[in-house]
């Protein structure tokens, strides 16, 4: 049996959004934004209950991807908070507005040497005209999941090593490679393939609703950055352009214009709502270099910040592992002028699928003021004019660079994803989910009735007697793992025909003595609605806990991965031993994986 550290706190109310205390919190956040064109736009979100605009960070509901059906995301940080007040807020998706966020980054990104990108480090996004390599990679992949629609919103991250000591992939020994990792609604896709999600609106197919209407039938995942706990708070970002995208004739919204910045620029912001500032202007990058007018739109951004809060340009790759430079990797997007144009490392024409970096200074050898190529879109599985008859390109949309795995319910320190995909685990019912995980029951019964009762009701394998000659006893069956969703509570032993209600809270406590029973949860208890009619002598709860903790509790009574909660059971009795109306069953402590 586990553990138990048992507080003795007062008694508290069985109320659903009590705040006393709160569970443990992931050490890193997704965070995402959705295009002006998403019809999640406008949506009230799962969280605070406000609209959800292009302009804010969203996250999944409850701060970690789940299987689906999943609420709308979470909204983390507003448009207000990103210092982009506007007076659209509200405004359905498909209307172009003041406020679209089009890169980010937590300016914590992963510092990567040259030892070459390990499994599972980098996370991209595409949009929904993204192809995918034109060699076949093991799914799920772009290949497979666009037919579907279920591209644009999913990230996905890499399953083999990527070195880039060469412009491109070199097989046997380096591939294209990338695998799903986070889908958009966690819903099996029409291709028959499943993983965690994040709350957005699947599927998207490439030109439905174009070139008549301007709002895409799914959400298009547009940045992406995990923030890490205890980090200073500061977010990286650049804003949309209004250039005319090649796939659709459609222009962008142009925020960037509207606030008086270049879409290549990135701004950053602290908290409280300030006005963002200029952090590293388009031109120190290598963009808007080619002679037009038309400003090139940055479209994807990772950064590891050298802490002195100015920007710091590399001069060559890896030389911010001294501290005195940034590590600043981004994109373009599609009908940029500076792609086509010779990158300063390489000298290949630049893609819309690129890794770039600042320029390679002149004096390590650079070979153009253009941006240097970082990781080609080759090595992560994209299609660009470079591989023969590979044209249109794919457009990288968002990035980021971990340190620790997103998702890795057997702490095996590699993305579920990642060993799902090299045959490292076995995912037989195809839910993206290493089949492992679904026997995690972490569970440990406590508060059986074995050394005190209220009028001498003994019963040392459950919850005090009741009327029934037993005491009900709490079980629990299935697994706590959060992405499955499928922990299983049930009451027997009670009273037929009586109701029950399931409770929860954060902290274990001795035995106290109330009614007919015992109480053994405190620290702020939330109440699972509706009652149960135990007609028959049983009552159940779940699966969907996890679910209904995100959608119907307070946010602190989210449950989520890492997190410990006690349950226990109430219920009536009117003809109980000691007369007092109503009973508890024993009570379970649940830690999630």
């Amino acid at each position: 049996m586990r553990h138990q550290f048992l507080i003795l706190l007062s008694f508290a109310a069985l109320a659903p959004t009590a705040l006393a205390a709160y569970p443990s919190a992931p050490q890193q956040t997704l965070q995402f934004s959705i295009d002006w064109q998403s019809p999640s736009v406008g949506l009230t979100d799962s969280l605070t209950g406000n609209a959800i605009t292009e302009g804010d960070l969203l996250g999944a509901p409850g701060g970690s991807p789940l299987l689906g059906p999943l609420p709308t995301p979470e909204i983390l940080k507003t448009s207000g908070d990103m210092g982009l007040p506007s007076g659209c807020v509200g405004h359905l998706g498909g209307t172009p507005c003041d406020m679209e966020v089009d890169a980010v980054s937590a300016g914590t990104d992963y510092r990567f040497w040259d030892n070459g990108i390990q499994p599972g480090e980098l996370f991209f996004s595409v949009d929904q005209f993204a192809r995918g390599a034109a060699i076949p990679l093991p799914p799920p992949a772009i290949q497979s999941e666009r037919p579907a629609g279920d591209s644009s919103s999913d990230l996905w991250t890499n399953w083999s090593i990527i070195v880039q000591n060469s412009p491109m992939p070199i097989p046997p020994a380096f591939f294209s490679n990338h695998v799903g990792a986070v889908d958009g609604d966690g819903l099996m896709s029409a291709a028959g393939y499943q993983y965690p999600g994040t709350g957005l609106i699947e599927p998207n197919f490439p030109g439905a609703g174009m070139p008549s209407a301007n709002t895409n039938q799914g959400d298009n995942l547009d940045a992406a950055t995990v923030r890490l706990s205890g980090a200073i708070d500061k977010t990286y970002f650049s804003l949309d352009g209004g250039l005319t995208d090649p796939a659709t004739g459609m222009h962008g919204s142009n925020s960037a214009g509207q606030r008086g910045v270049l879409p290549g620029d990135v701004l950053v912001v602290g908290t409280g709502g300030t006005p963002p500032m200029i952090w590293a202007k388009a031109v120190d990058l290598g963009l808007d270099r080619t002679g037009t007018n038309i400003p090139d739109d940055l479209d994807a951004l990772a950064i590891w910040e050298n802490g002195n809060g100015v920007f710091d340009a590399s001069r060559h790759p890896y030389d911010w592992f001294s501290g005195s430079t940034d590590m600043v990797l981004f994109s373009v997007r599609r009908g940029s002028p500076v792609i086509g144009q010779i990158d300063s490392r390489w000298g290949i024409p630049i893609g819309e699928g690129d890794i770039l970096t600042t320029p390679l200074a002149a004096s390590f050898g650079g070979l153009s003021p253009f941006p240097a190529i970082m990781v080609s879109a080759e090595h992560m599985g994209l299609r660009t004019p470079r591989s023969l008859g590979s044209a249109p390109s794919d457009d990288l949309n968002a990035l980021a660079f971990l340190i620790d795995p997103l998702l890795d319910c057997n702490s095996s320190g590699l993305e579920d994803s990642v060993e799902i995909v090299t045959g490292l685990v076995i995912d037989a019912d195809g839910d993206g989910v290493p089949d492992s995980c679904a026997a995690i029951l972490d569970v440990a019964p406590y508060c059986f009735c074995a050394s005190i009762a209220p009028c001498g009701n003994f019963d040392p394998t459950a919850g005090c007697e009741n009327s029934s000659g037993v005491g009900g006893l709490l079980s629990a069956s299935g697994s706590s793992v959060v992405t499955l969703d499928d922990l299983r509570l049930e009451a027997t032993q009670l009273p037929l025909a009586t109701f029950c209600v399931f409770f929860m809270g954060p902290v274990a406590m001795p035995p106290v003595l109330l009614r007919d029973g015992l109480l053994c949860v405190t620290g702020g208890l939330r109440r699972f609605r509706p009652a149960v009619f135990a007609a028959s002598g049983s009552a159940t709860l779940g699966p969907g806990i996890v679910a209904y903790s995100l959608s119907s509790l307070s946010p602190s009574s989210a449950i989520v991965t890492g997190s410990t909660w006690n349950f226990q059971g109430w219920y009536r009795d009117s003809s109980g031993p000691c007369m007092q109306g109503s009973n508890f069953t024993n009570a379970m402590s649940v830690t999630f994986h």
